[in-house]
C-alpha cells in the first residue's frame, strides 16, 4: 500500500491552505479531526485502517448531507450551500456510490444466500449485504430495501 488515506487528507490540506481554498481547509480540519478522535477513541489508541479512515468520511458526509437539506427546510439556504460545498470536498474520497437496481441485486443474491422468507432473518440479510455495499450505498437506504424486500 503506497499511501494511507490519512496521509492523502493530510496532504490535501496542505495544497489547499497554500492555494487559500477555505472551504476545502476547514473541511478537511474537521475530518482529520474525526479520524484522530477515532484513533484515541476506545480502550486503546490505535492508527485507523483506510477502511476506518473511509467510515469517518463517510458518517461526515453523511451529517453534511442531513445538515443541508435542514437548513433547506428552514429556510437558510446560504447555510445549506456551505455544507454542500464541505460535501463535495468530502465526496472525492468516497467510493462511487451505488445505484438503486445495483443495490438490489446486492439484496436479492444476499435474500437467496441466507434463504430468507421473514423479516425474522433482516439481521442476516442486512451482515451480508453490508458486506458488500460498504461505504458504497446509504445504510438507511439499504435497511428499507431489504425490509421491502423481505415483506412483499
Amino acid at each position: 500500500m503506497s499511501d494511507s488515506l490519512k496521509a492523502t487528507l493530510r496532504t490535501d490540506l496542505h495544497a489547499a491552505m497554500r492555494a487559500r481554498e477555505q472551504v476545502r481547509v476547514d473541511t478537511l480540519r474537521m475530518v482529520l479531526t474525526g479520524v484522530s478522535n477515532a484513533e484515541v477513541s476506545g480502550t486503546e489508541a490505535h492508527e485507523l485502517s483506510d477502511a476506518e479512515t473511509l467510515k469517518v468520511v463517510a458518517k461526515e458526509a453523511k451529517k453534511r448531507k442531513e445538515s443541508a437539506a435542514a437548513y433547506r427546510d428552514a429556510g437558510r439556504p446560504e447555510l445549506a450551500e456551505r455544507e454542500e460545498a464541505e460535501l463535495e470536498v468530502l465526496q472525492v474520497y468516497l467510493p462511487e456510490q451505488l445505484g438503486d437496481e445495483e443495490i438490489a441485486g446486492i439484496v436479492d443474491r444476499a435474500v437467496d444466500e441466507v434463504g430468507a422468507t421473514s423479516m425474522a432473518q433482516m439481521g442476516q440479510v442486512m451482515k451480508i449485504v453490508q458486506g458488500e455495499v460498504a461505504g458504497r450505498a446509504d445504510g438507511a437506504a439499504v435497511a428499507a430495501m431489504v425490509r421491502a424486500r423481505l415483506a412483499g
